[in-house]
């Protein structure tokens, strides 16, 4: 029999058509991990952390988000393969089965909200079906002071059911599992999946229509940090490219990991309250800050230990995509409130498998828009079945997956805020250098932090364009030189060591730039259009 009490704080979910009263309200984060493993639903790491397995599903699942395309939806949304329309009529309906199914069920309910800056805040209700699903929520919001509680109104609701499956023929998703955002009624349906990434994407997809409709606040997939001098730096990347790693810097403190909004205030502000961050081949040495937030309280998802709790950071077995959630409390050098001045220096990061693009370039503004709406890394063997080499892989504005916009519409946004800030956008190759995935090496992380801090510092803006070299291929910035780095790696080419082999492999990249672009061209103006490589493969 559980140890735990029942109820400790109380709330009516009758509104939603919850009628039962075996409802968990704003438990504690000790309360939750104990529950969890007193349900066999998860056990503890030797570092006091909760590791859990998320079950059928170890990562999102792209294929299976809808937006209700309605009055307010209809005519604003990017309707195509990465918002695709669901009917009111059936979200209505799905809905009602969902709150069925849980209504026989033990519930955890969570007030939270999201965006630090108070002007934007957007408070939120989350339903869960799993207590580990609730810690993650009061891992990765923020979370509201006791007071606050008293007279909470949710703007959004978030109702998650792991164990519900739809029916695809009856329900009208694709198949049994389904993330569904229905702005008129304010709810994002999670159904199907335990994967907890779904709940806060499904937040994130919709303040980035919330936003830039209503707010004229750029939404940004990046994460952010500020220096001593009060220099606040974003870095932009897909998963796997170094955005939590570079950003997480002890000379710097962290304002977020994963999610801001760029105010016409010129300020910077953080959408959440923690960190979920990939662990597969995590160390203490690498990655400290990281390896030291892993405690009580995170979750560790989908890893595997030893009968002592010893995780093995390095094995993959279950998923390429193992992660931890742990409250943005849990590193030690972070900024707080989580609200900055505008950002002086912007970073686009990319996992370059071809081995081609410069370490460290900096963009005009044209090629700012052009490589920001391209938003491009590459996969490499073993991160997805049939990957044998090297793909490149664009997801527009390093996150294709939780814009309903136009991607051109937060391009604009960008280059109008950089401008008007003076920002510098570097392009940072996280990569291969010296040949492609498979022959060359990946860049190792010393040098990208040293030109990053050469970047943060300045240095690299003393020098005069004399001193840097025109990529004859992509027409970026290279410089010649930069402390703390030798200067071979700078150049790609001559790390190769066969010209031939390098042009040859370059343009096959930008001949996927070009083709990734064509479904741009048409909204995107000339000057983004002359952001992007210049020169062709015959």
């Amino acid at each position: 029999m559980a140890s735990y009490n029942l109820i400790t704080k109380t709330i009516s979910l009758i509104d939603y058509g919850i009628t039962h009263n075996r409802i968990h309200y704003q438990l504690s984060p000790e309360e939750l991990h104990q529950i969890t493993l007193e349900k066999g639903l998860g056990k503890e790491a030797i570092s006091g952390a909760l590791a859990v397995n998320t079950g059928e599903f170890t990562g999102r699942s792209p294929q299976d988000r809808f937006i209700v395309k309605d009055d307010i939806t209809s005519n604003k949304i990017w309707w195509g393969e990465i918002n695709k329309p669901f009917e009111p009529a059936k979200f209505d309906a799905l809905q009602q089965k969902m709150i069925t199914y849980l209504n026989e069920k033990e519930l955890f309910v969570r007030d939270c909200y999201a965006c630090a800056d108070p002007d934007y805040r957007m408070n939120i209700r989350v339903i869960n079906e799993y207590p580990w699903s609730n810690l993650f929520v009061n891992n990765m919001f923020l979370r509201p002071r006791e007071e606050d509680l008293m007279d909470f109104e949710p703007e959004w609701t978030v109702i998650n059911a792991p164990g519900f499956h739809a029916d695809a023929d009856i329900d009208g998703t694709r198949q049994h599992n389904f993330a569904i955002l229905n702005f008129t009624k304010r709810i994002a349906l999670v159904g199907g999946t335990g994967y907890t990434g779904e709940i806060k994407k499904g937040i994130f997809s919709a303040l980035n229509f919330i936003l830039p409709v209503y707010k004229d606040v750029f939404p940004m997939h990046c994460s952010a940090n500020v220096g001593e001098e009060d220099d606040t730096a974003i870095f932009f990347g897909l998963s796997g490219t170094g955005k939590t790693t570079l950003s997480t810097d002890p000379s710097r403190k962290l304002i977020g990991d994963d999610e801001h909004g760029w105010t016409s205030r010129n300020t910077v502000f953080n959408f959440e309250g923690g960190c979920y961050a990939k662990v597969i081949n995590l160390s203490r040495e690498s990655e400290p800050d990281i390896f030291k937030a892993i405690k009580k309280g995170a979750i560790l998802e989908n890893v595997i230990m030893d009968d002592n709790g010893e995780v093995d950071f390095l094995d993959s077995s279950i998923t390429q995509n193992t992660r931890v959630s742990y409250p943005i409390s849990h590193i030690e050098n972070i900024h707080e409130p989580a609200m900055a001045r505008s950002p002086k220096n912007i970073f686009f990061l990319t996992a370059d498998a071809f081995g081609v693009l410069p370490p460290i370039s900096k963009l005009t503004p044209s090629q700012a828009a052009y490589h920001f709406i391209s938003g491009y890394t590459a996969k490499v063997a073993g991160t997805e079945e049939g990957v044998v080499e090297p793909i490149s892989s664009f997801s527009a504005c390093f996150g294709a997956p939780f814009m309903p916009l136009h991607p051109t519409k937060y391009a604009e946004m960008l280059s109008k805020k950089m401008i008007r800030s003076g920002a510098n956008v570097w392009l940072i190759n996280t990569g291969w250098t010296g040949g492609p995935y498979g022959v060359g090496k990946r860049m190792p992380l010393k040098y990208t932090r040293a030109m990053i801090h050469a970047a943060l510092s300045g240095v690299l803006g003393l020098y005069s364009y004399d001193t840097y070299h025109i990529h004859s291929v992509f027409g970026v910035a290279q410089p010649r030189e930069c402390p703390g780095v030798p200067t071979s790696i700078l150049s790609p080419r001559a790390t190769w060591n066969d010209d031939e082999a390098y042009y040859t492999t370059a343009f096959k990249l930008t001949n996927a730039f070009r083709k990734n672009f064509k479904k741009y061209e048409a909204f995107a103006n000339e000057e983004i259009r002359r952001g992007g490589p210049q020169r062709y493969a015959f």
